[in-house]
């Protein structure tokens, strides 16, 4: 993705960290870039959520023109495997949901060290390192080029400690970056309707319109809330990083949600069908979209909310 290029080239990419007092400045740039384009926003929060792990956990500097992406998917099956001899660790196994399978120039990978997920750093270029030809078949966020890639005795960097990468604080405030890029996807989704309800007085439009502007409204409003929250508390002194990520994530998906079936019932299957960039954005957000999981994360917010205090 050439755009994505200009970006890190020019140091469009280097972003504030998450936690660090602009954290909604942060997040808004996120937004913008996948306003601007939906895969662009999500492999740009990728590389910028490399940039805050690796300083999260004392891993190595990123170096200029380096463009890392996040492989941190944990099916049961299959599993990248990590092994370490007189001092060098390698990496075996096959990696699903490998989103820049073929673009990024280094990664940081799970692989599982006695059975706990650990993170390693690796450069994709060395031998050993093999994209899976045609294990991407999506039709939204096609251009991720989210393919399966093996792995081969490929030397590693480990960063952190076992388990470091799900415990600390920097992986909740890292999934609401997500949700930064699903808001800014649903407002890109959401803009021909605001342009077609500028020049109609059609109640069932702009009812559709004061829906979509009420939920994105609210991610809006989610979204500096936490950001503040964050800033606040980057270590999460208070334990509720998580409760936090959970909520705004829910509410982030269902304004997207929302909007992307209201635009659709507004505005008809004319600029799904006519206007290039529309289909696409809509396919793509689509498809980002299920990067939550859904009633299982809700589930887990319930379990949370039901044992602390309510949030009125």
């Amino acid at each position: 993705m050439k755009r994505l290029h200009t970006l890190l080239d020019a140091g469009g990419l280097y972003l504030p960290l998450p936690g660090g007092g602009a954290t909604a400045a942060r997040w808004t740039s996120l937004a913008e870039l996948t306003r601007e384009n939906v895969v662009l926003g999500r492999m740009a929060e990728a590389h910028t959520d490399a940039v805050a792990i690796l300083t999260e956990l004392d891993g190595p500097d990123p170096e200029p023109g380096q463009l890392w992406g996040v492989w941190a998917a944990e099916p049961p099956e299959p599993v990248v495997n990590a092994s370490e001899h007189v001092g060098i660790w390698t990496l075996t196994g096959r990696k699903l949901w490998c989103s820049g399978a073929n673009t990024c120039t280094h990664a940081l990978i799970t692989a599982l060290v006695d059975g706990v997920p650990s993170l390693f750093a690796v450069e994709l270029g060395l031998p050993g390192v093999h994209p899976v030809p045609d294990s991407w078949k999506a039709v939204g966020m096609a251009e991720s080029d989210s393919s399966a890639v093996d792995f081969d005795m490929v030397p590693a960097i480990p960063v952190g400690t076992a388990g470091d990468y799900l415990s600390r604080p920097g992986f909740w405030h890292g999934a609401i970056g997500v949700a930064a890029c699903w808001y800014g996807g649903a407002c890109g989704v959401a803009d021909p309707l605001y342009d077609k309800a500028a020049s109609s007085d059609d109640p069932y439009l702009l009812a559709h319109l004061g829906a979509v502007d009420a939920a994105l409204a609210a991610a809006r409003n989610a979204l500096a809330v936490a950001a503040a929250e964050i800033d606040a508390d980057p270590f999460d002194e208070n334990a509720e990083a998580m409760q936090r990520a959970l909520r705004v994530r829910a509410i982030v998906e269902r304004a997207a949600t929302e909007t992307l079936d209201r635009v659709g019932r507004a505005l008809g299957a004319a600029p799904l069908c006519m206007d290039a960039e529309h289909a696409a954005r809509v396919a793509d957000l689509t498809v980002y979209l299920r990067q939550s999981h859904a009633e299982k994360d809700l589930a887990e917010l319930g379990r949370i909310a039901a044992k602390g205090k309510r949030p009125w």
